[in-house]
């Protein structure tokens, strides 16, 4: 709900994430070793993603293809609705896909991915195992996604002019910031905000008409609505909102990249949280290249230097997130007590939850407007 977004437009909750894999002669050869070889002629590997969610770092696919010679070839969604459709229409186009996991296995049954081969991802192991296992990314003994990167959909804050911290997702709806709230265009992350915000499961409300009457007291409180990492920032710089729904690893980067004046919050009553994964796509023309990229994209190599250069959700990789610097966001924010407890993750919606959501946000979107 990378994302969340921390999940995109150029890209959002998500916008984040890149790199490389390898192979040998006649031997299996270690990633270190390879240096100093040529690289081998191989197809071009198809990836589907957010744009500027990593996978598409110049200097990563550079090193990927220099190493393995794959040479990797983006295309892009807005949406997640975009990218099925894209799956569904274009079989046998694409060979790695980037899946927020709430919609993996759905994905998987459809036919529109294929089973990993575990055994080829060489930092597998490295892998929290919460995320790895989870049964959102595995069904009946097999992987269909490799679990990437997490983060959470919550609040951020121009910190020059918002203090103390906010500690309650009530502060979206806090008189005080009337007329300065923004918030991302999005049904299922709406009637999530909602839920939370009159204490309920965002997975599965049991009042939706409450959350209806929560979400049309944002009347007053909001001044924009967002749909891109790229509108989130040009909105803070101008200073058309103060505070704002959004996503950790976007936060980060604001900050950090950006130089914007951001800092992000999980309130006390809890927030979304998401992880997406790497997948193959049924029909992929080159499993091969798709295996060594997806080893690469999960690497300690490539994430250090991804979110330590211009910012990144947490890694799924214990490895990598402890080669962090002690300062980093995603170990000092993303690391406190008690975070994960805070979290509701994201699970698989039946498409009747989907299209209730939708309607609902539609309404009061309608609302909103008058």
């Amino acid at each position: 709900m990378r994302a969340i977004s921390d999940r995109r437009g150029k890209l959002t909750r998500r916008d984040l994430a890149r790199y490389l894999g390898i192979g040998g002669f006649a031997l299996t050869l270690a990633w270190g070793g390879l240096n100093s070889l040529p690289a081998l002629a191989a197809a071009d590997l198809h990836v589907l993603n957010w744009q500027g969610y990593g996978t598409d770092e110049a200097w990563a696919t550079k090193l990927f293809q220099d190493r393995t010679g794959c040479k990797v070839v983006h295309d892009y969604f807005n949406s997640e609705e975009e990218m099925l459709t894209k799956l569904r229409t274009n079989p046998g186009t694409y060979d790695v896909v980037l899946i927020n996991s709430s919609y993996t296995t759905a994905a998987a049954k459809e036919g529109l991915l294929q089973a990993i081969d575990t055994s080829k991802i060489t930092n597998w192991k490295d892998l929290a195992p919460k995320l790895r296992d989870s049964s959102y990314l595995n069904a009946d003994g097999k992987t269909y996604g490799v679990s990437w990167v997490w983060g959470v959909t919550s609040i951020a804050y121009n910190t020059d002019l918002i203090k103390p911290a906010p500690d309650s997702i009530q502060a979206l709806w806090d008189p005080a910031y009337a007329g300065h709230v923004g918030w991302r265009d999005d049904p299922v992350e709406a009637v999530a905000f909602g839920a939370i915000a009159t204490g309920q499961d965002p997975n599965n409300p049991a009042d939706l008409d409450k959350v209806k009457q929560k979400l049309l007291a944002l009347k007053p409180q909001l001044k924009t609505f967002w749909s891109s990492e790229d509108e989130w920032n040009k909105h803070l710089a101008g200073k058309d909102f103060d505070i704002a729904t959004y996503w950790s690893g976007s936060a980060a980067r604001s900050k950090k990249a950006f130089h914007l004046p951001v800092s992000f919050v999980v309130p006390k009553e809890g927030a979304i949280g998401w992880f997406d994964g790497l997948s193959i796509a049924a029909n992929a023309k080159n499993v091969d290249c798709a295996d060594k990229f997806i080893d690469f994209m999960v690497s300690p190599e490539f994430y250090v230097k991804w979110d330590t250069g211009v910012g990144a959700p947490a890694s799924a990789n214990n490895a990598a997130n402890a080669q962090l610097p002690a300062d980093a966001f995603n170990r000092v924010v993303m690391g406190q007590p008690g975070m994960q407890e805070r979290l509701f993750y994201m699970a698989p919606l039946s498409d009747d939850q989907r299209k209730k959501f939708t309607e609902l946000w539609q309404q009061v979107k309608t609302e909103l407007g008058k």
